[in-house]
């Protein structure tokens, strides 16, 4: 029996997702009455990386074309590889564009408040159509979603995850007398994974605008564009890259609470290794204010994380070196030569080994400044570390945007947080004094000169 002409609907390819989702953007948030604005000027630079990942998708057509012409299909793999470059170079620019965005949201304290041109009800209507529209998108299968190749290598943590989740999955289906295919399941779960965990960085953003932004309909707007930007739906089923970013987004929203937010940004830090980076800057943050008891639950988490997974890679058999491979560590060091498609595909290890130690200097310098951080400086300051990862990670650098991007939505519709601080610790705790002496010693006391001394 033929289905239904209600049901006979097709999904939009990746260029008519990004024009109508521009398109939508504007209407829903752009401020006509100040179009010289830097929200508007955000709203508009979020979009600034799609052309990248089209002309990246292009390319993945003309591969595919060339290995299905045999030697005929010489040139189209030389087209491929040059518009490869040029993907990757734009996702570089735009990236740029932003970690120095980041940079400069630190500096910029008065903020006017959220209007979108939609009110609250209809803006949650809405964000909650796009997120049944995105589920559609990922659990919907053509033969070239069924097929896409993963981007990026999965942590093992994270394959873990899904290993369980797929035998959960299997288990209950052999309960119920239903045997279907491994491939199937294991679609299936890591696709309910995947949504999981979007569903989660909604929630998380929705819960920030209502208790620290001051205003639920800020949460209701980042939340609705969240689900509305193409990055999300490029990448709906990619479950290791907001798995640990849905981790992150509430340890942001935990920031009062130094214990909970080191145990959520452990577990992101156990399950990938981009989390892992942040810590210095989060350290800083507290300062003396659960610095130790930050530090202390984030180590716990992260050693238990890595610790199980580790314990399961030896049952299984790989020991030593094998654990590290396992793990994609290597993958991570950037005096390795690069064997992965990215920008740096084909050059020498050397080319990278300065934008490193760029980074471990800019890394360095944000942790000590500014010296009294706020919610504010938290949320730029992350984001531009997620983003200045992209320039030397040599396995697909710049199309790991699902690791910020709730970062940089929150950077567009916050209010002034100058008063969003860490809340003060009570004194007497051995931990407190430890870290109180510890952070001394790497920045000396700012107090001022005392007028009557000789």
């Amino acid at each position: 029996m033929e289905p239904s002409i209600f049901l006979d609907f097709h999904l939009p390819n990746a260029a008519t997702w990004f024009y109508f989702s521009l398109f939508l953007t504007i209407a829903l948030f752009f401020q006509f009455t100040r179009l010289l604005s830097i929200r508007n000027l955000d709203l508009l630079m979020l979009f600034l990386l799609v052309p990248g990942f089209l002309i990246l998708q292009e390319a993945a057509s003309l591969d595919a074309t060339a290995r299905a012409s045999g030697e005929a299909g010489v040139d189209f793999a030389r087209r491929a590889a040059r518009e490869r470059a040029l993907g990757y170079a734009w996702l570089l620019v735009g990236s740029l564009y932003w970690f120095v965005r980041a940079i400069v949201d630190t500096a910029l304290v008065r903020r006017p408040p959220v209007t979108a041109n939609l009110n609250t009800p209809g803006l949650a209507w809405l964000g909650l159509a796009l997120f049944v529209g995105l589920t559609a998108v990922a659990v919907r299968r053509t033969p070239d979603q069924a097929n896409q190749e993963q981007v990026g290598k999965r942590p093992a943590t994270i394959e873990q995850v899904q290993e369980t989740a797929t035998a959960v999955v299997q288990q209950a289906q052999n309960t119920n007398g239903h045997h279907a295919p491994a491939v199937a399941v294991r679609f299936w779960a890591e696709r309910g994974l995947a949504m999981i965990c979007h569903a989660a960085v909604l929630v998380g953003l929705l819960m920030i605008g209502w208790r620290h932004f001051g205003d639920i309909t800020t949460g209701v707007a980042a939340a609705t564009l969240y689900t509305l930007v193409p990055y999300t739906a490029y990448h709906i089923g990619q479950f290791d890259h907001v798995w640990p970013t849905a981790f992150l987004v509430w340890a942001i929203f935990s920031y009062r609470r130094p214990t909970l937010a080191g145990w959520l940004l452990g577990l992101a830090a156990g399950s990938a290794v981009f989390p892992a980076l942040l810590f210095p800057l989060w350290f800083g943050f507290f300062s003396q204010r659960g610095a130790a008891r930050f530090g202390l639950a984030f180590l716990l988490a992260s050693a238990s994380s890595i610790g199980v997974t580790a314990l399961v890679l030896v049952i299984d058999g790989p020991t030593g070196q094998g654990i590290v491979t396992s793990l994609n560590l290597t993958h991570w060091k950037p005096w390795a030569a690069p064997t992965t498609e990215s920008i740096w595909s084909g050059t020498h290890w050397a080319y990278r080994l300065p934008l490193f130690v760029l980074f471990i200097g800019f890394l360095a310098s944000v942790t000590i400044w500014p010296a009294r951080k706020n919610l504010s400086h938290l949320i730029a300051q992350s984001a531009a570390i997620l983003i200045g990862v992209q320039f030397w990670h040599a396995d697909r650098g710049g199309l790991y945007v699902l690791w910020y991007l709730p970062l940089l939505l929150l950077i567009v519709f916050r209010p002034n947080l100058t008063a969003a601080e860490p809340p003060p610790i009570v004194p007497g705790s051995v931990l407190t004094r430890l870290a109180g002496a510890a952070w001394r010693r790497v920045r000396p006391s700012q107090a001022p000169p005392n007028p009557l001394a000789v």
